[in-house]
């Protein structure tokens, strides 16, 4: 909800008089000069906020690799299989509608996201009721996604390396890894050594939310017998508030407000390229994400999780068309031409939308289908 709330402010206050005074928060300049830190609010929001979230994302898919649903390979091959045919068809899918188009060279990152939070929030809204296997399985089939997805940022989108810079970065990340094997606890290390990480990650010329990512995947997640909760799930649950309470909705304030009238929507509907990501988030994640579970059942490579049924698929596969975050930063990491950002950005707002409206009518259908099956048995 705060996500949508701040989106939604976003594209109020550029749709009025005030639009240009948001123009002007979103370029003033803060920061240092040093290691070129003196950043706009935006790239702090997208690069500094960001590396929050993909922390968290981090500490989740560690997690899930080492004790959860991804743990073995007959209980991880169906959501990664699903996942990884979830990021190349919608990516086949855009490049297909956009063939030829101007632009559609960078679009075809930008359907490849989907939006975790976003994803189970409409789940947990639209359908409570369903099995938990369900839930696991947009959990498990999300994180895979996410870590696809940061790795194209980090191929796509990273500039010239700083050798040096790099090699900062690696030891620092050693430094973590050798705290967190001799179960050093306290806060006063891990918090300045996370921040020259995203420094030395910054410097380096790759984006920094892989200094989030790095760091959540270096965080130990068995817990020793004295300790109450691992590392990672303690920093999950201390910072997934803050995550999904101040960086993601801050973000999205900055990322998603675009002029929204007759002109700007004809705009993105006789743009080819804004069709293209229309149909990649929408069409492209239901295809692909389907498609690949149903390929991975029928060749016996996984099974779906107990209680899980093709319908559900159906629905969970048109959920992950809900790429926002990540999809809104790819948007803005892809076009540098402010008219074509804008109108992309609205291409990615609208496909989400239409992804979650569409998955959530279908959840909601069979919510009402368990309830009838269960009173008549």
């Amino acid at each position: 909800m705060l996500l949508l709330i701040a989106a939604a402010l976003a594209v109020l206050i550029a749709n009025t008089p005030l639009a240009g005074a948001y123009e002007t928060i979103k370029a003033f300049t803060v920061g240092p000069d040093v290691l070129h830190l003196r950043l706009s609010l935006d790239s702090w929001a997208k690069d500094g906020l960001l590396a929050v979230f993909f922390f968290v994302a981090g500490c989740e898919l560690k997690r899930e690799l080492v004790v959860g649903e991804l743990s073995s390979v007959r209980r991880a091959a169906l959501p990664a299989i699903a996942a990884i045919a979830g990021m190349v068809v919608p990516a086949v899918v855009c490049l297909a509608v956009g063939f030829g188009a101007h632009g559609i060279s960078s679009a075809w990152p930008v359907p490849v996201a989907t939006d975790i939070a976003f994803a189970l929030a409409v789940l947990a809204i639209s359908a409570p009721g369903l099995p938990s296997g369900v839930r696991i399985f947009l959990l498990s089939l999300a994180v895979v996604d996410d870590l696809g997805a940061i790795l194209l940022i980090a191929v796509l989108f990273s500039e010239k390396l700083s050798l040096i810079a790099l090699g900062v970065s690696i030891v620092l990340l050693a430094v973590y890894w050798l705290l967190q094997y001799g179960r050093i606890r306290t806060p006063w290390i891990y918090v300045p050594l996370a921040i020259a990480v995203w420094v030395a990650v910054h410097a380096a010329g790759l984006h920094p939310t892989l200094a989030g990512i790095a760091l959540g995947l270096l965080t130990r997640v068995k817990k020793d017998e004295v300790e109450e909760l691992p590392p990672a799930v303690r920093m999950e649950h201390l910072l997934s508030p803050v995550s999904a309470g101040v960086c993601v909705p801050l973000f999205a304030f900055f990322a998603a407000g675009v002029p929204v009238n007759a002109g700007a929507l004809a705009g993105v509907f006789t743009d080819r390229v804004a069709i293209a990501v229309i149909f990649g988030l929408v069409v492209g994640k239901l295809v692909g994400v389907a498609g690949g579970a149903l390929a991975a059942v029928r060749l016996r490579l996984g099974q779906l999780p107990d209680g899980m049924q093709v319908p559900d698929l159906i629905a969970v596969a048109l959920l992950a068309g809900c790429g926002f975050t990540v999809s809104l930063l790819i948007t803005e990491l892809s076009f540098t031409d402010s008219a074509h950002s804008q109108r992309i950005t609205l291409a990615v707002m609208i496909g989400s939308v239409l992804a979650a409206v569409l998955a959530s009518i279908l959840l909601r259908v069979r919510t009402k289908a368990r309830q009838k099956d269960s009173a008549t048995m």
